[in-house]
């Protein structure tokens, strides 16, 4: 039996992935240039749909950082890179809607939809949404 949820075996088979090991996973874009890292992720209470990666970069150890939640739907994992490729550019994602830690806990709260369309809005030229 494996006691290790860090290395588990048939990993690279493997269709499901503990939340825990996304958080931290590197951010390139299509270049292959390393522009942040998953911080969180957001799931849907009721269907347990991941809708956003709560992507972090800039800041320097922690302050200043900002957190931009990317619709889950925009980012491809690469194994060759060990994590998610996201066919954006850095100043597309700098453009995005971002928050402050603090922020991020009404994401999914009784403003949601406020949150949603102002997210939606910006993403929906670059691909697929989780939904509307």
């Amino acid at each position: 039996m494996n006691d290790s949820f860090d290395e588990p075996r048939g990993e690279a088979g493997h269709s499901l992935i503990l939340a825990s090991r996304v958080n931290g996973t590197p951010v390139f874009d299509r270049e292959g240039e390393r522009i942040g890292h998953v911080d969180d992720l957001s799931i849907e209470r009721k269907t347990g749909r991941i809708a956003y990666a709560i992507m972090s970069f800039g800041g320097f150890l922690g302050i200043g950082e900002k957190f931009h939640p990317i619709p889950w739907s925009l980012l491809d994992y690469d194994p060759a890179q060990d994590g998610y490729v996201v066919s954006l550019d850095r100043s597309v994602l700098e453009g995005a809607p971002y928050y402050s830690r603090e922020e991020l806990v009404d994401l999914g709260g009784a403003s949601v939809t406020q949150y949603d369309q102002r997210i939606f809005e910006y993403y929906g030229p670059y691909g697929p949404l989780p939904y509307i």
